[in-house]
């Protein structure tokens, strides 16, 4: 299997292709990363270097990789954070021409726009840009509650308005959405949801909470959930061991007291989770 992830990336620590590409290649998978910037650490620090780069440096990437005549092996294309809306025509540019050297190639979009207690936190047009052109390209999308909320115009913190936003995210194209981070009315404190949406119904993933602040694990979450979906190509299935997967990750990352998710020591947790959840019907 082989998955072009452009996305950021940061020298220390795991954001973006940083927390993306390891456990995709830990799962078996080669992995072509681009990176849409490139910073020392990510930017909760409040400090770093590096820069955005240019759209046409992720397009002449591309080429070469085309030029190498492997785009018909492309299983999927996936995206992250995208520093400009220029930057977002680049990725879906590059989704197209895999799709058209492999027609059953997927796109999953993470659409990163903002959280809830931060708002949004991506440059002006971006946000504009994800909702008119990068959601409906793709057929996999990873949003937080806050970025569906956005995309959907409407608040979805109860389940039956949940499934309203669902809805009309699907409308604009997506087949399959898995919302991260899902706090809803019935969400008990002490727990946190995911939840998917194939079109068949939704299913939802509700693992412990854990007393955390790190980034970077919807980072992972989207990576593993496009693999397992790729090889099962059951949302339910790829839901149970992305998030099972993520949850050893964080518990580990926890019980370290690490403000950077323990990718490399936890790596087994992407292989065989030390414990598995199951999703039930919502």
């Amino acid at each position: 299997m082989n998955i072009l992830s452009i996305q950021s990336h940061v020298a220390y620590g795991h954001v973006g292709n940083a927390s993306a590409t390891f456990p995709m290649q830990r799962l078996g998978v080669e992995v072509w990363p681009i990176h849409t910037v490139q910073f020392s650490n990510h930017t909760g620090y409040g400090a770093w270097r590096g820069q955005v780069f240019e759209a046409g440096l992720i397009a002449e990437l591309v080429e070469g990789i085309a030029e190498r005549g492997v785009l018909p092996r492309c299983d999927a294309v996936l995206s992250g954070y995208m520093g400009s809306d220029a930057i977002g025509g680049a990725i879906l540019d590059a989704a197209a021409r895999v799709r058209a050297a492999n027609p059953a190639a997927l796109y999953a979009c993470d659409p990163v726009i903002g959280d809830h207690g931060r708002g949004i936190f991506v440059r002006p047009g971006v946000p504009e840009f994800m909702r008119a052109q990068a959601v409906p390209a793709a057929d996999i999308l990873t949003p937080n509650l806050f970025e569906l909320e956005y995309l959907a115009g409407m608040a979805a913190n109860e389940p039956a308005a949940l499934r309203a936003a669902l809805a009309k995210v699907h409308a604009l194209g997506p087949r399959i959405i898995l919302v991260t981070s899902a706090l809803l009315a019935d969400t008990p404190e002490t727990a946190i949801d995911l939840v998917v949406s194939d079109g068949s119904g939704l299913r939802r993933l509700r693992t412990p909470r854990l007393d955390l602040d790190v980034n970077g694990a919807g980072d992972a979450i989207a990576a593993l959930f496009l693999v397992h979906y790729l090889r099962t190509r059951d949302a339910a299935a790829a839901l149970a061991w992305a998030g099972s997967s993520v949850f050893g990750l964080l518990r580990r990352t926890a019980e370290a007291g690490s403000r950077e998710i323990l990718t490399v020591a936890a790596q087994e947790e992407f292989v065989a989770p030390t414990r598995m959840f199951a999703p039930e019907p919502l």
